[in-house]
């Protein structure tokens, strides 16, 4: 075992060479991003499965191994629920919205509200939608930067900088082929980390019987009186609105796929990813309150379970692991978050007439731009400036999740509802929002009629019930911004020119990919991709990485597994690469 649970030589090994690998597949598709449609959506060339795992991936942090962990070491299979709330949020995406989302042709997920609502519309939520994620990239950088300091015993600054230029590179070099990819194999390493882990974590907590005999009935129940069904609920709804419209980088897995069966079969591998991956996960964080009986801090259950029960080799590989959730959400975040201010904002106002190799480097430009702000936050954050700011301009962003959120969605399922009524309903639900959160910070401890503000839990308590302020906001917001669309739509004929042209927007959609005149083919692919031989090189290069480590296995159960692990990813590579080495070999 590591001494300590500190890291080693083998540690070191395997994330640098985590590092290294990242890096070569974004160097291998810079020459081949053309024009913006390949650079933004991978040239609608993305094969399902691997879009599939990229939003899994992309759905996720760091943080995640921080606070779900901890919830399930204090209340059990609670933790677990709570993420389970992404399968219906999914599931909503893939009945009503996939398939819409390809058919919209779009190269930036607000494009299509122009065409559907209005220029002014498309403006707004572009320049409102950039800064919420580069704050929000900015906040999980911070995240990786401090698990990446403790783990290596690096400052956290330069710890922030190495981490998030790694990741900015291969994003900036390759676009969206570099995200999916790495994302890929980001997704192979924690899933090996996960494998290893879970065996391990039951040998040490007794095997089944002991767990099963001392863990508290509580635990296997799926709520608790803190996280009840109520917050569930509200947190399956929120996951519906925001996944489907506001998280940029999901929705671009979407409409980055070649046909729209694919976009619905990336949603049912995520539900099926979602149904597996949570448990794998985040058992071993129940299990430990067998291993720890008196931990401190429930939040660092994850770290000790990794220092306690892996040897040196494979602790570096789960705090690969742990990086490589951070870094999938954040390199999809850049590119699309880029690709708004390429497409949505630079050509659209100031160069309608741009060539596409202009188009690609602004992209670029773009991505370095949004990166270099997002590692100039987490390093602000680091420095101990400014930690309540922040935390009001979280809050504050998230004010615009259901205004923004619902026009999106609407504006794709039905052609009743007017470009006033969405911009009216926005300001609208958006003012409420702002209006409760100035109200709770005015309310002190002791109510003031049948409202009062807890700051210690961040409450508001409404005529004696609680209330996470977070729900009250996204619900009396949301519910504003409906309100306001649909009393418009009731009240106000819409104009004859309006109604032609979502008519026209309508048709449009209503068209399967493939049968529109002129339409691109199909089954082209991006010049010099391929998506099986470079992730076939990755699988190669991960596997030797693991057999490298294996003289530091320390015990039997894990020295299999790592062999096993590492043996299925060396034939599995060596398999996919072929063709591609044997067609380099031949010139």
């Amino acid at each position: 075992m590591n001494a300590q649970g500190t890291l080693q030589v083998p540690d070191y090994f395997m994330i640098i060479g985590y590092f290294v690998l990242m890096l070569i597949i974004g160097l291998y598709f810079y020459r081949s991003m053309r024009n913006v449609k390949e650079y933004f959506s991978g040239g609608n060339s993305i094969p399902w499965w691997m879009s599939g795992i990229s939003f899994y991936m992309s759905s996720f942090s760091v943080a995640a191994f921080i606070f779900y962990p901890s919830l399930c070491y204090r209340y059990g299979f609670v933790g677990i629920t709570l993420l389970w709330v992404a399968i219906p949020a999914t599931l909503f995406g893939v009945l009503f919205l996939a398939v819409k989302w390809r058919r919209a042709r779009i190269a930036s997920p607000v494009e299509y509200l122009e065409q559907r609502y209005s220029p002014l519309l498309r403006q707004i939520f572009a320049w409102q939608g950039v800064p919420v994620k580069v704050i929000d990239d900015g906040i999980k950088l911070f995240a990786i930067g401090t698990f990446m300091s403790v783990s290596l015993n690096m400052d956290v600054n330069q710890s922030i900088i190495v981490g998030g230029a790694i990741m900015l590179i291969y994003t900036f070099m390759g676009g969206l082929w570099a995200v999916n990819v790495t994302d890929f194999i980001q997704f192979i390493i924690l899933t090996a980390a996960i494998i290893i882990l879970l065996p391990l974590s039951f040998i040490r907590a007794g095997g089944w019987g002991a767990v099963t005999e001392n863990m508290p009935d509580s635990f296997f129940k799926l709520t608790t009186s803190e996280y009840g069904w109520g917050y569930v609920i509200f947190l399956v709804v929120m996951y519906s609105l925001s996944w489907s419209s506001n998280n940029w980088a999901l929705i671009q897995r979407y409409y980055s796929v070649p046909k729209e069966k694919d976009a619905i079969k990336v949603g049912l591998m995520v539900i099926v990813l979602y149904i597996l991956g949570p448990p794998l996960m985040f058992l071993p964080a129940m299990l430990a309150t067998q291993i720890f009986p008196e931990l401190a801090d429930a939040g660092t259950v994850y770290p000790m379970l990794c220092k306690t029960l892996l040897p040196a080799g494979m602790l570096g590989l789960v705090v690969a692991a742990m990086f490589a959730a951070t870094m999938s959400t954040l390199s999809g975040d850049y590119n699309v978050c880029a690709s708004v201010l390429t497409h949505d904002i630079y050509q659209r106002l100031w160069r309608p007439d741009a060539s596409e190799k202009e188009l690609v480097n602004v992209g670029r430009i773009a991505t370095l731009l949004v990166g270099i702000i997002a590692l100039a936050t987490a390093i602000f954050m680091a420095r101990g400036k400014g930690e309540d700011l922040f935390r009001i301009m979280v809050t504050l962003f998230g004010l615009a999740t259901a205004p923004v959120a619902i026009p999106m969605i609407l504006g794709l399922l039905t052609h009743k509802l007017s470009a006033r009524g969405a911009l009216i309903g926005f300001l609208a639900g958006l003012s409420t929002g702002l209006a409760l959160f100035v109200l709770s910070r005015t309310l002190g401890p002791v109510a003031r009629g049948p409202i009062a503000w807890l700051p210690e839990s961040n409450e508001l308590l409404l005529w004696g019930y609680k209330a996470k302020l977070e729900m009250v906001l996204f619900l009396a917001s949301g519910f504003i911004t409906l309100l306001v669309m649909l009393v418009d739509w009731w009240l106000i004929t819409m104009s004859e020119s309006e109604a032609e042209r979502i008519e026209v927007f309508f048709k449009r959609l209503s068209i399967p990919i493939g049968e529109m005149p002129g339409e691109e083919d199909l089954d082209q692919r991006v010049a010099g991709v391929s998506p099986f031989g470079i992730v076939g090189i990755s699988l190669f290069f991960t596997g030797l990485l693991m057999a490298c480590v294996l003289p530091w296995a320390g015990l039997l159960v894990t020295a299999l597994l790592n062999g096993t692990i590492a043996l299925i990813l060396i034939f599995v590579g060596a398999f996919l690469a072929w063709p591609l080495l044997r067609d380099f070999i031949r010139g």
